[in-house]
């Protein structure tokens, strides 16, 4: 099982944060969920909406903003708005780092950044825009795919393999046995998103995902590796 923090410890620590990242570290999660989107001057930050309202003590869209704006921001404790360099330089050698391609346009670059850092093996690229995954599929053959959903549709899983995905990440209340099965006999890994009580996690440990992430990753470790 592996077991994911989501945007770090996004209920424990301001989310998409260095801290949040940390504490996610020292929780001993094997994998950390990220956002992308690029700045106006073409930086790739980490933060998951397409403006700062929500998460910063700023407004307007992060693609308004140049890094050096975006970087004088609030994110929550004093923290400030990642970049995916700094986001690299922190979990290299320490976790699996899931890329989720939020904004538009951010697959050459993300892909740009993990090839220049020799990453490879330690991404998981997602999105719910699929031909973003096509995109990097294109771009590196080699990288790892998931394929995000909500509610996934009945061809989820074929869906998956033709964009070249290793694995369905669908939230987990859509998640049941007979989808478990289907994904696992198509080949697929089926991940489950955002599972926040003790008795969600164990539910989808019990229908036998995977892979889950959580906002919190304190619940996960416990429930996860015992």
């Amino acid at each position: 099982m592996i077991l994911t923090g989501h945007r770090g410890a996004a209920k424990l620590e301001p989310e998409n944060t260095l801290l949040s990242m940390q504490k996610a570290i020292d929780l001993g999660v094997d994998q950390i969920e990220i956002d992308v989107h690029l700045t106006r001057d073409q930086h790739l930050v980490v933060i998951h909406d397409t403006t700062v309202d929500r998460t910063t003590d700023g407004e307007g869209a992060v693609a308004d903003f140049t890094l050096a704006e975006a970087k004088q921001l609030d994110a929550g404790k004093g923290e400030r708005i990642p970049t995916l360099q700094e986001v690299i330089d922190l979990v290299r050698g320490k976790v699996i780092l899931q890329i989720e391609l939020k904004g538009p346009d951010t697959a050459e670059p993300v892909i740009e950044t993990v090839d220049r850092n020799s990453m490879e093996n330690e991404v998981l690229l997602t999105s719910f825009v699929h031909d973003r995954l096509r995109e990097a599929r294109q771009l590196n053959p080699n990288l790892r795919l998931g394929a995000l959903w909500a509610d996934p549709p009945p061809d989820a899983c074929e869906q998956a393999i033709d964009m070249g995905a290793e694995a369905i990440h669908i939230q987990h209340l859509n998640i049941d046995s007979q989808l478990v099965e289907k994904a696992h006999a198509h080949g697929l890994k089926i991940r489950a998103w955002n599972p926040d009580t003790v008795e969600e996690i164990q539910r989808v440990i019990d229908l036998g995902v995977d892979a889950i992430g959580s906002n919190r990753p304190d619940l996960l470790m416990a429930a996860g590796r015992t």
